[in-house]
Parts: C-alpha cells; sequence; structure tokens
C-alpha cells in the first residue's frame, strides 16, 4: 500500500495526469510485490473499458453540451432568477439553484461549470462580485452535478463494484440537496455581510407562469433520466441516448437551427472528454484490481452497503473535484475564468464546508442515503 499510494501521491505532486499516474503506480507495485503478474495488467486495462454501460458517458456528456450550446442552461438559470433573485447575493444563489438543477440533467460536474460558469461568472463580475467568489461558488455548487442523479461517477462506480445504478442515483438524492441547501445558507450569509446587490426580478404570478412555460420541458428531463433507470423502463445507456435527443428536440424549438449548428464541436468536445475518462477508468482498474479486495470487505465487514459506500466515496471525489492540483472543476473553471487555480480554490473554500458537512453526516447517518433507495426499490 506504501508503495502504491506513495507513488501515486509523487506523481500527481510533480504533475503527472492523473491517468497515467495511476497506471504507473500500479506498475511500481507489481514490479516490487508481484513481478509474476504484471503480464496480466494489458488484460485488465482493456477488462477497464470493455461495458455496454460506459457507452452512456460521451451521452451524458454530449448531452450537457447540447443543453449549453441550445440555450436550455439560459432557460433554466432564468427560472433559477425568478426564485431567489431579489434576495441578497441573487446571482450567486441562482448559481447554486441553477447547479442543482444542471446537475440533476447532465451527470458530469466538469459540464456544470464550464454550462453554468460561462454564463454566470462573466455577468457577476459584472455586476461588481469579486472574482473569487464567482469563480468559488460556481466550483462548489458544480459538485452536485456528481452527487444529484443521474451521475457519471455513481455509474462508473456501480460498473466497478456490481451495484445498482438505480439504487446509486436514488441514494445521491438527499445528500445531492443537502449540498445545495447548506451552499445556499452560506452564500446569503456572506452575500449579507458584504451587501452583494440583489436583482431586480419582478416577482408576479404572470411572470411565474411565463419562466415555468419556458422552461417546463427542461424542469423535467431529471426526472424522465432518473425514473427511467430507477423503474427498469431503460438502461443507463439507453436513457443517456434517450436524453441527448430529448435536448437536441428541446434546443430546435429554442434556438432553430443554431443546435444543428453546433453539434459537430460539441459531439467532438464529448469525445475528446470521454476518451480522457476512459483511459483514467481503464488505468483505474490497475488500482481497484489491488484495493477493492481492501475497502470493499472493510465495508461489507462494518455492516456497510455497497450502495452506501458509493454515494460516500462519489460525495468525497466531488471535494476532490474543486481540490488542487488536478481538480478538473478547478481546471475547467481556471480556464472560462482565466484566473488560477489557487485564486479559485480560496473562492471555493467557505461553500465547500458544505460538502465535507454533508459527507460526515452522510457517514455517521446511512438512512440519509438508504432511506429512498429502500423505499421505492427495497432492500
Amino acid at each position: 500500500m506504501i508503495i502504491l499510494l506513495g507513488s501515486l501521491f509523487v506523481l500527481l505532486i510533480i504533475g503527472v495526469p492523473i491517468a497515467y499516474s495511476l497506471g504507473l503506480s500500479a506498475l511500481a507495485y507489481f514490479l516490487v510485490e508481484q513481478p509474476m503478474l504484471t503480464a496480466i495488467m494489458p488484460q485488465r486495462f482493456f477488462a477497464g473499458m470493455n461495458s455496454y454501460a460506459l457507452i452512456s458517458l460521451p451521452l451524458f456528456i454530449l448531452m450537457g453540451l447540447v443543453m449549453n450550446t441550445g440555450g436550455i442552461t439560459a432557460r433554466l438559470l432564468d427560472l433559477s432568477l425568478f426564485f431567489v433573485g431579489r434576495m441578497k447575493g441573487g446571482l450567486g444563489l441562482v448559481n447554486v439553484v441553477g447547479s442543482m438543477i444542471f446537475g440533476g440533467i447532465s451527470g458530469s460536474s466538469a459540464s456544470d461549470t464550464a454550462s453554468i460558469g460561462s454564463v454566470l461568472i462573466p455577468e457577476m463580475k459584472k455586476r461588481g462580485y469579486p472574482a473569487e467568489f464567482a469563480a468559488g461558488i460556481t466550483v462548489a455548487s458544480s459538485t452536485m452535478g456528481m452527487i444529484i442523479p443521474p451521475s457519471v461517477a455513481m455509474v462508473i462506480y456501480a460498473i466497478v463494484a456490481q451495484e445498482s445504478v438505480g439504487k446509486l442515483f436514488l441514494g445521491g438524492i438527499i445528500p445531492g440537496i443537502m449540498v445545495g441547501i447548506f451552499q445556499l445558507f452560506i452564500v446569503w450569509f456572506i452575500a449579507k455581510r458584504k451587501n452583494y446587490p440583489i436583482e431586480d426580478i419582478p416577482f408576479t404570478l404572470d411572470e411565474g407562469l411565463k419562466q415555468l412555460r419556458r422552461s417546463a420541458a427542461v424542469a423535467v428531463m431529471p426526472i424522465l433520466i432518473v425514473g427511467s433507470v430507477v423503474f427498469g423502463i431503460a438502461t443507463p445507456t439507453e436513457t443517456a441516448g434517450m436524453a441527448v435527443f430529448y435536448g437536441i428536440l428541446i434546443g430546435m424549438f429554442i434556438s432553430g437551427g443554431a443546435v444543428f449548428k453546433e453539434m459537430p464541436g460539441a459531439m467532438r468536445h464529448a469525445i475528446i472528454t470521454s476518451a480522457k475518462i476512459m483511459m483514467i477508468i481503464a488505468f483505474s482498474q490497475l488500482y481497484i484490481w489491488v484495493l477493492t479486495p481492501v475497502l470493499q470487505p472493510a465495508a461489507q465487514g462494518v455492516g456497510v452497503s455497497g450502495v452506501h459506500f458509493g454515494v460516500v466515496l462519489v460525495s468525497g471525489l466531488a471535494v476532490g473535484a474543486c481540490t488542487p492540483p488536478v481538480g478538473n472543476c478547478l481546471n475547467v473553471c481556471a480556464a472560462i475564468a482565466r484566473m488560477g487555480i489557487g485564486r479559485i480554490f480560496i473562492g471555493a473554500a467557505p461553500f465547500l464546508l458544505a460538502n465535507v458537512l454533508v459527507l460526515i453526516l452522510i457517514c455517521l447517518i446511512p438512512g440519509l442515503v438508504m432511506w429512498i433507495p429502500n423505499a421505492v426499490i427495497g432492500g
């Protein structure tokens, strides 16, 4: 374990990409401890990518990109603005609410960061919010994209641990909503102390009905996506494909032919991003080969179910996505906001306290994770 974890830590510190760090540290372990098993490493590498369910990954990523290029993200933000824009730090609150809704559609924290951040960070800076605050809340709130179903990370864990995708999706609902509620409170508290602006949004029945009509077709997407998986109507891969098609249809009504003009670029981006993720998954299989016999039996030995363990794991990974030096969301946000990841992390730190608190609570109170899966599907 010292060789495996120590070499990984050193490789990450010196800037080796995470996929190759995983592979090289696993190679170091096998060369020292199990040299006879090194011949099996290529087989394990390719086995890590040989899964039908992994086809859902590029489709979920493409769905998030279609939402952004088709104008769907902007409508979700307008809906959020109507409900919370009149409070102190209105755009910060919109950032969190928008991420909660977007997280229930895209399944990816990085997609959440890119979509929400590209719209709100420039607007927040224009309205007088500090750049660190705008970028920090964008990164921290995007963690819900990994926890609130659907979740790409949970699909990956379900494949590796042979657990139910539907149960994992349901298990992430309460923790994801808790993160959002706690972050909303932190944004409001900071905004009130620093007298951040409010947004002049008419709060009338007519305006509310208008926003609901504009966003209704989008708002039902999380229910359709999660429901089809949980109740066995479709597999995660089939659901992701249908969600992309549904997103394109909505985009056609919102932006006309613009969604088709952007599709080649969106598909190219989805392919490249998926390839990076697949490399990480493939190399991580070598790691899992060693660590799975340690972590999963240990969790099971103290009575922790695989679903509970998976949601806790993903919730911890969500914090890691916002932590230097290799946090994926940090690096995406740095490219959008043109800021260093150190400044962004400082801005995100107060809001990540919500994630840490929720992580502690779901570790201590398993019912926060297991209540919905047990009630809907059963033990």
